[in-house]
């Protein structure tokens, strides 16, 4: 039997995600048949936000051998021990915004979203640029993307709730909501 339930923490993470301020949209599981790497994936927005073109995206991206190596490393240790704290798995926050018809400078963006994501939940913003038609010219959309590293012996300890990384990714929500309109999203 796994030391861990992943799909239950999971589960905990989508309800914690609600007493947040989240709308939960959808769920997926995916495992792929011949790694067995698995993959999470929950579809939310701020409630504040239904109707409105943002997306958040949440992603555990689970690799077996980070999870059988913490099995067995449970199994070894002797009662009533702490397990060692090496062994983590990513789990990714993606915004998903409509195309920009005056999009920001993404220097600028980053380091504002850096003040608003903090230390909890470190960003990477980017930008790609793509012309449907020669005439119509460029249409922006970006891409921002938070990772947090998950600790399966915090996990295992009934820590990590991510309350703070929650909170973050709520403030960053409402950061794109407020911008997005000087930035001229079309849907």
């Amino acid at each position: 039997m796994a030391a861990l339930d992943i799909a239950g923490y999971v589960a905990a993470i989508k309800e914690h995600a609600i007493e947040h301020g989240f709308h939960v949209h959808d769920e997926r599981h995916f495992v792929e048949t011949y790694s067995m790497r698995q993959t999470f994936e929950v579809d939310l927005h701020p409630e504040n936000a239904c109707g409105e073109p943002l997306d958040l995206h949440i992603a555990l991206e689970v690799d077996p051998r980070v999870v059988l190596d913490f099995d067995e490393h449970i199994a070894t240790l002797p009662q009533d021990d702490t397990p060692e704290d090496g062994f983590h798995l990513p789990l990714y926050f993606r915004w998903g915004l409509p195309p920009l018809a005056n999009p920001p400078d993404l220097l600028i963006l980053a380091t504002e979203l850096a003040g608003v994501g903090g230390m909890d939940l470190p960003l990477e913003v980017s930008g790609t640029d793509s012309n449907a038609a020669m005439a119509d010219g460029p249409i922006r959309r970006l891409s921002i993307v938070g990772e947090v590293i998950l600790s399966l012996s915090e996990i295992f300890a009934g820590g990590q709730p991510l309350c703070d990384v929650l909170d973050r990714s709520h403030d960053v929500s409402d950061f794109l909501l407020e911008q997005g309109e000087s930035w001229g999203w079309r849907s």
